[in-house]
C-alpha cells in the first residue's frame, strides 16, 4: 500500500467519522483502554496499513500472541513466566485494539473479520485457561479441570453479553451499523461478503454475538423496541433522541466495563503470582457472575425509565 493509499483511505474514514470512527466509542470505552491499550495500537495501526499488513492478520498475530501466554502460564509458578504471560496477553490486547482500528480505516469491516475478532479473544482465553488447568490439573485432579470449565463458560457468557451491549449502544446512540452485523462499506462489498462468508461464519457470528448474550436479552429488546418506536414516531430530531439515549444509557454501559478483558487478564496475573489461579476461576463463577447480574438488573432500571421519557419527545 503506497502513500497515497494511505491518504486516501485517511480521507475516506475521515468523511465517514460521524458513522464510523476509528477508534471505539470512547464514552463508555474502559479506562485502560482509553489511555494505554488503545493510543498505542493507533502508533501502530498505520505502520500496519504502509505496509499492506490485512486486520485480519492483525488478528492471527494477536492469536499467536494469546497462544503463547497459554504456554507461558503453564509455568505460572515460575514468577518470570507468570509476568511473561501478562505481557503476552497485553501485547495481545494492543493488537486485538488494531485489528478493529485497521478494519475502520481501511473501510474493510466483514462478518469474517467480526467473528476471527472473535475466535481471536476466545482462543487467547481458552489457551490460558488450559495452561492453568493443566498445571493445576497435575496436583489437584479431575475437580481442577471442572473448576476452569465452568468459569471458562461463564467468561464467554458474560463476556457476550458486555459486547452486545456495546453494539447496542453504538447502534442506538450513533447510528452506526446494525446489532446484527457490521455495515459494509459499499453495497457491492455486501453482496461480496455474503458470497464469500462460509455458512460455519454466520453460525460462529451468531454464537459469539448472539446466543451467548442471552441473560441480557430481555433488556435488548426493550431498548430496541422502545428507541425503534421513538425513531418511528418522531422522525424529525432523531438526534434529539439519539442524544437523550446516549445520556441515559452512556454511564450504565461504562459501569459494563467491569466485564471487560482487561480485568480478568490482571486478575490472572495477580492470582498466577500469589500461586493461586484456583481463586481467579472461583471468582470468574461467582464474582463476574454476580456483577453482570447486578448490571442487568441497573440497565433495565435505566431502560424503563428511558423508555418512560420518551413519552414527552
Amino acid at each position: 500500500m503506497t502513500r497515497e493509499d494511505i491518504a486516501d483511505h485517511g480521507d475516506a474514514a475521515g468523511q465517514a467519522q460521524a458513522a464510523e470512527p476509528v477508534r471505539r466509542t470512547s464514552e463508555i470505552e474502559e479506562i485502560t483502554n482509553l489511555y494505554f491499550i488503545h493510543p498505542v495500537a493507533s502508533r501502530l495501526v498505520p505502520r500496519f496499513a504502509r505496509l499492506g499488513i490485512t486486520p485480519n492478520a492483525v488478528s492471527m498475530l494477536g492469536m499467536l500472541f494469546g497462544l503463547t501466554a497459554g504456554l507461558a502460564y503453564y509455568h505460572y509458578q515460575d514468577p518470570r513466566l507468570a509476568l511473561a504471560g501478562f505481557l503476552l496477553m497485553i501485547a495481545w490486547h494492543i493488537l486485538d485494539g488494531a485489528d478493529g482500528q485497521l478494519a475502520r480505516l481501511t473501510r474493510s469491516q466483514s462478518r469474517f473479520g467480526q467473528v476471527l475478532d472473535g475466535i481471536s479473544d476466545n482462543v487467547t482465553f481458552l489457551a490460558v485457561y488450559t495452561g492453568l488447568a493443566i498445571a493445576l490439573g497435575r496436583r489437584e485432579g479431575a475437580p481442577a479441570y471442572v473448576l476452569v470449565a465452568a468459569a471458562a463458560l461463564c467468561h464467554a457468557v458474560q463476556s457476550a453479553a458486555y459486547e452486545a451491549q456495546r453494539r447496542e449502544y453504538d447502534r442506538w446512540a450513533w447510528g452506526r451499523g446494525s446489532a446484527e452485523q457490521p455495515a459494509p462499506a459499499a453495497p457491492e462489498a455486501a453482496k461480496a461478503g455474503a458470497r464469500r462468508t462460509p455458512r460455519l461464519f454466520d453460525f460462529l457470528h451468531r454464537l459469539f454475538y448472539d446466543r451467548l448474550s442471552f441473560p441480557a436479552a430481555g433488556v435488548t429488546r426493550k431498548i430496541r423496541a422502545a428507541m425503534t418506536l421513538a425513531l418511528e414516531r418522531h422522525p424529525e430530531p432523531p438526534a434529539l433522541i439519539r442524544e437523550r439515549y446516549r445520556a441515559a444509557f452512556a454511564p450504565r454501559l461504562r459501569e459494563w466495563t467491569l466485564l471487560s478483558a482487561n480485568y480478568r487478564t490482571l486478575g490472572i496475573f495477580l492470582a498466577a503470582l500469589c500461586g493461586a489461579p484456583h481463586y481467579y476461576f472461583g471468582f470468574e463463577i461467582v464474582g463476574f457472575s454476580a456483577i453482570l447480574a447486578v448490571l442487568i438488573h441497573r440497565l433495565n432500571a435505566r431502560c424503563e425509565a428511558f423508555r418512560e421519557s420518551l413519552h414527552d419527545v
